[in-house]
């Protein structure tokens, strides 16, 4: 019997896999397709923005410089302003296809921003990632099956099947980050509500017989909206059908061209369609993330428009978060109800994602008031503050945890602290423990932190910029757990230590 079963090898099951192996559990990794990679998967189709927090996440576990190698000549975009060519315009994102301006982001107005060596965005595609992660987790022990069909879970007190065939697999816990259409989602019960679509998607790879006749980049028009992308046939459109169309009939040339000229108002002419694929703006989520031993994360626990790229980011960060959760359940020193914050901290951050891309709908559609609303936002992201505020929203830079904690660093995703020797935070996160930095002279907490030894790592010495800290606790997720002031009170690190990472273990007795 595995520790744990995931259903789903795309980045968001693989990510997991690769916390979990990392933590040293067993663990089975069931995909339906039988091979690794399709058309839809690499560029131009399956090409993705990482956020600088999906970025950060793959620099902590080592992988942010295999990652750039495997995005191969995809752009990556600096982390700081002056990185940039004098006089080239730093695009960091869009709402609505209203293009964000990175040069007018207030970098002081970031909440806790230390530089590093993570990049505030990296432009990849899902093959990429995907086989990235599959050979860190073989490597970490993973076995992952491919062409293998999930139909039926059943839970049975201390454990839970995944029926697949002829075939049953038991494990402590299942996963189920097989998309938006999960059926693991269905086979398990989980309630999935939320709102249904205005549009039908479409993205291909297509031949135009006149492409000087369509001007690349994002293009809101009175009908919805398109985009082209200079150089590979790739072009999306958005067509406000209600979702009508969405895997209803194949996506024939004529088809997508008729829809190419009424969302662009241009007669343009489709020689060849190579690859398409259609989509909608569907936005649902689950009441929860956790149904007795079975979980779900990823596009299987929430789906929305891919407006804005936030589908990918939102689906790693669970991973993330749960992987640590469900290592420490697994090997018995959690604290009890740490399951459970999974559910609390992503929840939230799922349902705001949800609305984001909901708003960018509103903003879109074809319609004289939504028009209004296009005009308003333009001039808001022409500003240094509606510039910073769209990308702390896209960034994940927005994100913070409720731990109950006042401390304003509690709760948000570290800062990449560092050493006078030049050691990071980054560095010591690699093994996928918790880091406590203690900057307060004497080594205070060394005594303290040695109860978790194999839990967290402690690492002392001075800071390049402490951010008036003395001592600060970081989760395995990267997240601070506790911070304290230049001289950090030892009961208190004690409390925050054993709230996240259970109990002590108990000292060794004297010979």
């Amino acid at each position: 019997m595995h520790d744990v079963v995931i259903v789903g090898a795309g980045p968001v099951g693989l990510a997991l896999a690769c916390e979990l192996g990392l933590a040293g559990c067993s663990v089975l990794v069931l995909e339906r397709e039988p091979g690794l990679g399709s058309p839809l998967r690499a560029a131009p189709l399956g090409r993705r923005g990482l956020s600088a927090a999906s970025a950060e996440a793959f620099y902590r576990r080592g992988l942010l410089e295999p990652l750039l190698t495997a995005s191969g000549d995809q752009e990556v975009f600096d982390a700081a302003p002056e990185a940039a060519e004098p006089g080239r315009r730093r695009f960091v994102g869009h709402f609505a296809g209203m293009m964000l301006d990175g040069d007018r982001v207030d970098a002081a107005a970031l909440p806790f921003q230390l530089p590093g060596p993570s990049p505030e965005a990296v432009m990849t595609d899902l093959e990429a990632v995907e086989t990235l992660l599959s050979e860190r987790a073989s490597k970490l022990g993973v076995d992952i099956r491919r062409g293998v069909t999930v139909s039926a879970v059943a839970q049975h007190g201390q454990s839970v099947a995944a029926h697949a065939g002829a075939e049953v697999h038991e494990a402590r816990w299942l996963v189920g980050c097989d998309g938006g259409r999960s059926t693991v989602r269905k086979l398990a019960g989980f309630d999935f509500v939320g709102t249904e679509p205005q549009f039908t998607g479409y993205t291909m790879r297509a031949t135009l017989a006149d492409p000087e006749r369509l001007r690349t980049g994002f293009h809101p028009t009175r009908s919805g909206m398109y985009l082209r992308l200079p150089g590979d046939g790739h072009i999306a459109m958005m067509d406000f059908d209600g979702g009508r169309f969405d895997r209803s009939r194949p996506l024939t040339r004529d088809h997508l061209q008729t829809v190419l000229r009424r969302v662009s108002g241009i007669d343009v002419t489709i020689d060849e369609v190579h690859l398409a694929s259609s989509f909608t703006d569907r936005a649902m989520q689950t009441t929860a993330y956790r149904r007795g031993r079975v979980l779900l994360a990823g596009d299987a626990a929430h789906i929305h428009s891919p407006l804005g790229g936030q589908g990918l980011n939102t689906g790693l960060g669970d991973a993330v978060n749960l992987g640590w959760k469900l290592a420490a359940t697994v090997h018995g020193y959690a604290p009890e109800g740490l399951l459970d914050t999974y559910t609390g901290e992503r929840h939230p951050i799922g349902a705001a994602v949800l609305d984001w891309t909901r708003a960018q709908v509103a903003t879109l559609r074809p319609e004289p008031y939504a028009r209004a609303i296009q005009a308003v936002v333009r001039d808001l992201l022409g500003t240094r503050d509606g510039a910073t505020y769209v990308y702390q929203k896209l960034s994940g830079a927005w994100i913070r945890y409720d731990l109950g904690s006042a401390h304003p660093l509690v709760g948000r995703s570290a800062p990449d602290f560092r050493f006078e020797d030049g050691t990071r935070l980054g560095d010591l996160m690699a093994d996928g423990r918790g880091v406590v930095l203690d900057f307060s002279p004497g080594r205070r907490l060394h005594a303290s932190a040695a109860g978790w030894e194999g839990r967290i790592r402690y690492a002392a010495g001075t800071a390049a910029d402490d951010l008036g800290c003395g001592a600060v606790l970081v989760r395995p997720d990267g997240v601070v757990a506790w911070a304290g002031d230049p001289h950090p009170d030892r009961a208190e690190f004690e409390e925050a230590a054993g709230r996240w990472f259970g109990r002590p273990a108990p000292a060794p007795v004297p010979s």
